[in-house]
């Protein structure tokens, strides 16, 4: 994940651009004129849509996007150049086609439920000299690209002469294309190092109906030999990802919580974009935009996810390292902020924690189960020194927290230098705080940042010192 942190690169989307328009009110009668609904509009919103999701996704990560696309000389289309301007994204190479309309979707939502869409686009292909003109601004600039995505909505951008171009182009300066395919005649999209059809499209494309490993392996194959691609990839929902170059290998999903799929397939095409781009194999890419897929599943409607959320997500499912458990208190501070706007409820305890025991596991198991999220401040070397005496700690610091943080209880652990984590509690704030039994009726160091305090008794004869005169005596 540092790698990745310390990346920005430069990235071209070439496809089909839209506006997704909402508006968003109450219903509570029905129109005298005809039998539909009137519906009170309280509130209006634009997002881009289309190829321009891929590109929310790709800023969201942190890369430098360019895009190619073409629009019509109307309204909505300075609308969406304009859009894109906000989020610092390179339009130089938008393409205005006089009597071509700009696509935007438009939905009236009430009481958030659908309650109808209405359309104002062009479908056709776009003209012979808007297709010139993308590849000749592309022969000047691609050389600055690290990886180029051709985000094919049916439109009419990703012509098959337009595709062809690109694709031959990007070879002669070997540059990565990947696909999100349309349709199912994948044929146009020939030499691309990759594809990313859904299950469903694979099955359209192919001809072949993916039921088992056998028919998958096959689907696989096929893609990969017809459409001479660097190496083949079908996403498969719920069930992960699955690749094909000398073998096929299947990545399981890591979504715990599925609230909407919507834009799920832009997502995982700008991580593995994102990915390649920064030299990650195709095992750690296809990880990496299981984990981007799984934070963005949790959201409503069409999402992006940035790397701090995909750091956090990896270790809520304890499959990350240890030492990324490990954080600073300008991290957590970070961390804590973004769990309480998802209103994750936040549980912070702290200790010296030397010698690890049954003790420990057990107190905080028990203070996980008052939240969502346990922090555990730890105290320092020379801070436990000075409250157990120069023989301690036996264990350093950076050993303590590593073996605090592999445990399933354990979300972060943060190191702190003073002999109370009075500063690191009153910038976290912590829904709960919680302590050993043994403050029953003593104050409590940071109660008065806290929501509540919970005390948990100890385990009767586990404790650091007890085991430390074990060994002494033996």
């Amino acid at each position: 994940m540092q790698t990745l942190k310390s990346s920005t690169p430069k990235i071209l989307v070439v496809g089909d651009l839209m506006i997704d328009h909402y508006l968003w009110g109450s219903c509570e009668r029905i129109s005298p004129e005809a039998p539909v609904q009137v519906v009170d509009i309280s509130k209006e919103t634009t997002v881009l849509g289309g190829a321009g999701n891929v590109i929310n996704n790709l800023v969201a990560l942190g890369a430098d996007v360019s895009v190619s696309s073409v629009i019509g000389d109307d309204s909505n289309g300075v609308e969406l150049k304009n859009m894109l301007k906000s989020i610092d994204v390179n339009s130089d190479n938008i393409i205005v086609q006089n009597k071509r309309k700009t696509s935007k979707k438009s939905r009236v939502i009430a009481s958030s439920q659908q309650v109808i869409r209405y359309d104002k686009e062009s479908k056709d292909d776009i003209d012979n000299s808007s297709v010139s003109k993308i590849l000749d601004s592309l022969v000047g600039s691609i050389s600055q690209y690290d990886i180029i995505i051709l985000s094919d909505y049916g439109k009419g951008v990703l012509r098959d002469d337009l595709c062809e171009g690109i694709i031959d182009l990007s070879k002669n300066h070997n540059i990565k294309v990947l696909v999100d395919p349309k349709g199912s005649d994948f044929s146009k999209y020939r030499g691309a190092y990759l594809l990313t059809p859904n299950k469903k499209e694979a099955i359209l494309a192919t001809n072949i109906d993916i039921k088992d490993d056998k028919t998958l392996k096959k689907a696989l194959v096929k893609l990969k030999e017809e459409c001479n691609l660097g190496l083949s990839l079908i996403t498969l929902s719920e069930d992960g990802i699955a690749t094909f170059d000398k073998e096929v290998e299947v990545f399981p999903t890591v979504a715990k919580e599925v609230f909407d799929v919507t834009g799920a397939g832009d997502t995982v095409i700008a991580s593995i974009a994102f990915a390649l781009s920064t030299g990650k194999n195709i095992q750690e890419t296809a990880k990496f935009a299981n984990l981007a897929a799984g934070v963005v599943v949790g959201k409503i409607g069409s999402a992006t996810v940035t790397l701090q959320e995909i750091e956090e997500y990896e270790a809520s499912l304890h499959k990350s390292r240890s030492d990324s458990h490990i954080k600073s208190f300008e991290d957590i501070n970070t961390i804590v902020n973004r769990c309480k706007v998802s209103g994750k409820k936040v549980v912070f305890t702290n200790g010296c924690f030397d010698i690890l025991h049954v003790g420990h596991v057990k107190y905080l198991q028990v203070a996980k189960s008052f939240g969502d999220v346990l922090i555990v401040g730890l105290n320092s070397d020379q801070s436990v020194s000075r409250l157990k005496g120069p023989t301690r700690p036996v264990n350093i610091a950076q050993d303590r927290a590593y073996i605090l943080a592999a445990l399933e209880a354990v979300d972060y652990v943060v190191p702190f230098e003073e002999d109370t984590p009075h500063d690191l509690i009153k910038m976290i704030k912590p829904d709960t705080l919680v302590k050993g039994g043994d403050y029953k009726g003593k104050d409590v160091v940071g109660t008065e940042f806290a929501g509540e305090l919970k005390l948990v008794d100890f385990v009767d004869g586990k404790s650091t010192t007890k085991t430390i005169e074990k060994i002494q005596s033996c």
